[in-house]
């Protein structure tokens, strides 16, 4: 899209914005009956990444098992897949451009609160073990319970400590982020491990998933360690425990883009005789909702200003949908070997995606590209030599034209742009306008924005 006609867009005004109405309250819990909230998150892990999302190669046995015991989201989404952009969204319920925290290794806007904060002035205590990955410490009050997510008798103290206080505890494990170096391989057959559309198949590939697969069997028996200790803390009947993936794995196609198997994750959550036993929902939400969410679970008003809005009212059974459309916004500049500019803007229906490349003349980088952290990039450009195939994949990762759109229903793996069809442009001028209203709305301005990036990074210590 040529700067003009995004300009005009955005000219357009924020009155019709796309954001969705606040839903009612639903008064679940008294001071006395407050659910305590055990939140886990994974680093790096592609939604479809564990046996109840339908992947045979990954043994989750604890993670299968924690989704037959509440109910599994198949349509949840962050809008950034980058480990600091994510979790500040998560936390604050706020998009990243909003809350000031849409680079990697990013800080939010001054005085901006989170759900540390809200849940405190509820009466609950707040802590987090493991990887922390925001900025700055004052909008994120959480007691630090551990530096790793493993320290499991500092977990099990802070959990025991007082019965009679409702806490909100984050345990943030670092797996399955890359080096891929951490559970046994050597149990996981590179040769027979089914590969997505998106990859090349080499050698390389098929050895970097299995370490990749390993990574995440080892996070899912520390997982079960997490449920052990609330189910031995006699309090498991008024525990929410929630399990996400956070973003896409570091392959190309996955993090660091907006396609879903970058920005849709892996959600789960359990709350016995609260939440349906083995239930699925397909309703849309997102990361920003969280908050909101935890805030209703914890008895407390809605807080105005919020970007999310709670979906409790789902996961009580109460309601099947809650969003129409989900956001999506990928700052390039800034992170580890990006693109000097490649701001990525994207709106998702049920059906479809619609994608903005702001700066699609330059190319895509990143550690993938430049650094081939994953070890597997540099056979597929050496396979692309020959191959048309891997070829096509190649210059589809690093090389994009300045839109993109694709039919979620038959190309879940987003692969067949459709941009090029005349057939398609109505739609797609449909979901440009909701989506340039929306970047309004954010106070968004696409290019000018990201090269803004270096400002709001606080270079926040965890490897995102």
């Amino acid at each position: 899209m040529d700067r003009r006609k995004f300009l005009k867009f955005l000219g357009l005004g924020a009155a019709a914005s796309a954001l969705p109405a606040r839903v009612p309250a639903v008064n679940v819990a008294t001071k006395a009956e407050r659910p305590n909230v055990l939140l886990v998150i994974a680093d790096d892990m592609t939604w479809s990444d564990a046996g109840c999302y339908g992947n045979p190669d990954v043994k989750t046995p604890n993670i299968d098992e924690l989704a037959a015991e509440g109910m599994r989201f198949s349509r949840c989404f962050t809008a950034t897949a980058m480990c600091a952009p994510s979790r500040q969204q998560l936390y604050t319920g706020l998009y990243p451009v909003k809350n000031g925290a849409y680079p990697n290794h990013s800080r939010v806007k001054p005085g901006t609160k989170s759900i540390a904060n809200y849940l405190k002035d509820l009466g609950y205590r707040v802590g987090i073990a493991g990887k922390k990955h925001y900025a700055p410490p004052e909008s994120y009050p959480f007691q630090t319970v551990a530096a790793t997510a493993d320290n499991y008798a500092a977990i099990e103290k802070f959990i025991n400590r007082d019965k009679t206080q409702p806490y909100l505890l984050v345990v943030a494990y670092k797996q399955p982020h890359l080096p891929w170096n951490t559970g046994k391989a050597q149990d996981c057959d590179p040769k027979k491990l089914k590969l997505t559309p998106y990859m090349v198949d080499t050698t390389e590939t098929r050895e970097g998933l299995a370490r990749y697969y390993a990574e995440i069997t080892y996070l899912d028996a520390q997982i079960a360690k997490c449920m052990e200790l609330v189910d031995q803390s006699g309090t498991q009947d008024n525990t929410a425990f929630i399990f996400t993936s956070e973003q896409g794995s570091a392959f190309a196609h996955c993090k660091w883009t907006l396609y879903d198997s970058g920005i849709r994750t892996a959600f789960i959550a359990r709350w016995p005789k609260r939440i349906k036993a083995g239930s699925v929902t397909d309703a849309m939400v997102q990361y920003v909702d969280v908050t909101s969410t935890l805030i209703e679970l914890a008895g407390g008003e809605p807080i105005r200003g919020l970007d999310g809005f709670s979906f409790l009212p789902i996961l009580l059974g109460q309601k099947d949908s809650h969003r129409d459309v989900t956001y999506g916004v990928h700052t390039t500049k800034g992170i580890h070997s990006g693109s000097d500019c490649y701001p990525i803007r994207s709106i998702r229906t049920a059906t479809h995606k619609y994608i903005m490349n702001l700066n699609h003349k330059s190319e895509f980088s990143n550690n993938i590209t430049e650094r081939d952290t994953g070890r597997f990039w540099k056979s597929w450009v050496e396979k692309a030599k020959t191959d048309a195939d891997a070829a096509r994949k190649v210059k589809m990762y690093v090389r994009r034209p300045a839109e993109e759109l694709y039919d979620l229903e038959k190309d879940p793996c987003e692969v067949n742009n459709l941009a090029g069809d005349p057939q398609y442009r109505p739609l797609m001028d449909s979901l440009q306008k909701q989506l340039l209203k929306w970047m309004e709305q954010q106070g968004d301005k696409g290019i000018e924005t990201e090269m803004l990036a270096f400002e709001r990074q606080g270079r926040v210590k965890d490897d995102g």
